[in-house]
């Protein structure tokens, strides 16, 4: 009787963390689709390459920082589904407004919007892929939702790239895309619905309330440090997409289909990474750093095909880190500190991103080699902490 009960909840955990998954799916559709052209759109409006690094790390930042208030908010309040429906409808409004930007303030004003939805729907959404998870596998888990959640990622470019080409104009783009946005709101109320208390997938542990008054354990906040030096030297694609222009190595009516190969290489990482996190641990992640690591020099100082493989190896590696970043956060922290766990995470994460990001815009337009150095050595100093935080945590 009990190994059928446990059959139920592990069915029931799947079919949840899938409609997350395809919330999360129409969702990317939007913002990933949008984001394939914000460099260009920010660049036909007037921007330059620090302009738009610094709108970059600056979305970024306002996202990640509202983690933190986010993540508390849903330890204490416990309204996790509140949180994100409010999240994702700034998240996703924000988009087709684009289309009625003509002055790259006011872009720059709606792309940080939009990371900001993000950023206040984010930790509520993984405390409950958490409790879902812990059923079926941390690494599994995630990366099944990471997988879906890429999946838009690479539709979305795509539409984009079409859209451009038939209009020649961004806005249309723009216009078009909240019909994805649309879907993803029906979505995320359907699953609402259906599913009221995601808790439930969660046993309460013994020690649960002792565990409720210890501070965060040492190695969260190794765990943090690392993350927060992989944000740093992470090149978001806006900047990317900016030396292909202004390098030709890379039309522009070609630069949203490498967005969207990197997506799908992202999508499929994801899910490869995440089964790998549940049975080697920390190796996972260390592995898709260097995958990251490696994508710079062949972005920025190679041709077509070399910038292609650099794409590929760009998604790879986000893939990994996606999926097992957050899974990794679940298997440090007790549940009740989970939320607020994921806010800390998110914020240094993003305070980096923000630093890292403007820092790379600046050494863009000064030296390229400078740029690649810099983003490298971020990524590659995070490796010696991942592996003394997986060996604290076994």
């Amino acid at each position: 009787m009990s190994a059928a009960l446990g059959e139920v909840s592990r069915q029931s955990a799947i079919r949840f963390i899938v409609a997350l998954g395809l919330i999360s799916l129409f969702a990317d559709v939007t913002y990933e689709g949008a984001r394939s052209i914000h460099g260009l759109f920010l660049g036909s409006l007037g921007a330059g390459a620090a302009v738009i690094g610094f709108v970059s790390g600056a979305g970024e930042l306002a996202g990640y920082a509202l983690r933190l208030f986010s993540g508390v908010a849903a330890d204490r309040t416990r309204r996790y589904w509140t949180l994100t429906i409010a999240g994702y409808i700034l998240n996703l409004v924000a988009v087709p407004l684009m289309a009625l930007a003509h002055h790259w303030m006011i872009a720059a004003a709606l792309i940080i919007a939009e990371r900001a939805g993000k950023g206040l729907r984010t930790p509520a959404r993984d405390v409950m892929l958490s409790q879902a998870s812990g059923i079926v596998g941390r690494g599994w888990g995630f990366g099944l939702h990471e997988f879906m959640d890429q999946l838009g990622a690479f539709t979305g470019p795509l539409l984009v790239a079409l859209a451009v080409k038939e209009s020649g104009q961004y806005s249309t783009a723009y216009a078009l895309l909240a019909i994805p946005a649309a879907l993803s709101l029906a979505a995320l109320f359907s699953a609402v619905r259906i599913y009221p208390d995601p808790s439930r997938f969660e046993e309460p542990a013994p020690t649960r309330a002792a565990q409720s008054n210890t501070a965060l354990p040492t190695a969260f906040w190794i765990y943090v440090t690392a993350a927060a030096l992989l944000a740093a030297g992470f090149v978001d694609f806006p900047l990317i997409a900016f030396h292909f222009q202004k390098t030709a190595a890379v039309t522009a009516a070609v630069i949203p289909v490498f967005y969207a190969i990197a997506m799908g290489a992202e999508a499929l990482t994801a899910l490869l990474f995440g089964r790998m996190y549940d049975r080697i641990g920390m190796l996972a992640l260390v592995v898709g750093v260097f995958l990251a690591a490696a994508s710079t020099p062949l972005v920025f100082f190679g041709s077509f095909y070399p910038a292609l493989a650099g794409m590929l190896l760009w998604g790879a590696g986000t893939g990994a880190q996606s999926s097992t970043l957050r899974a990794k956060i679940a298997d440090l922290v007790a549940p009740e500190k989970r939320g607020s766990a994921y806010g800390i995470f998110n914020t240094v994460y993003g305070v980096a991103w923000f630093a890292g990001s403007a820092a790379i815009g600046i050494l863009y337009g000064r030296s390229l080699a400078l740029t690649v150095a810099l983003a490298m050595a971020a990524q590659l100093a995070a490796v010696p902490l991942l592996f003394i935080t997986g060996r604290k945590h076994s």
